[in-house]
């Protein structure tokens, strides 16, 4: 798994209208419901899953998409930031694939990205 950390670990700058080209990727019955930007493209919550699409090299034209079905995620943590010299929140989340780390920028709201997972896994 060491070699694939570096796959594990987002950070979500600032939450954003939902793109409208995610819709070509959602199989019936799903619905976008929160998107996020990340420094080179976005992060979609669903009502399934969560989706994230990272443009690579040095135009962007490469894409690589992950997905994140909710049933797969076994725990959740959120820590929101310390203050001064801690600005970013982090939330954690244990899966079937492995650990991975989600870090907000400062003004992402912690708590409501902490409802986003807890509606998704929650209220299935």
């Amino acid at each position: 798994m060491a070699e694939t950390r570096h796959i594990l670990e987002w950070t979500l700058v600032a939450e954003c209208p939902i793109p409208p080209d995610v819709n070509g990727l959602l199989v019936p019955g799903e619905a976008a419901v929160a998107a996020y930007k990340t420094f080179r493209d976005s992060a979609i919550f669903t009502n399934k899953r969560l989706i994230v699409r990272d443009a690579q090299g040095l135009t962007g034209k490469k894409v690589e998409i992950y997905s994140l079905p909710y049933s797969s995620i076994d725990m959740w943590s959120t820590e929101n930031a310390g203050g001064f010299l801690d600005m970013n929140a982090e939330v954690e989340l244990w899966t079937r694939a492995g650990h991975i780390k989600v870090k907000l920028q400062k003004g992402v709201d912690i708590r409501r990205f902490d409802m986003l997972i807890a509606n998704a896994l929650l209220n299935k």
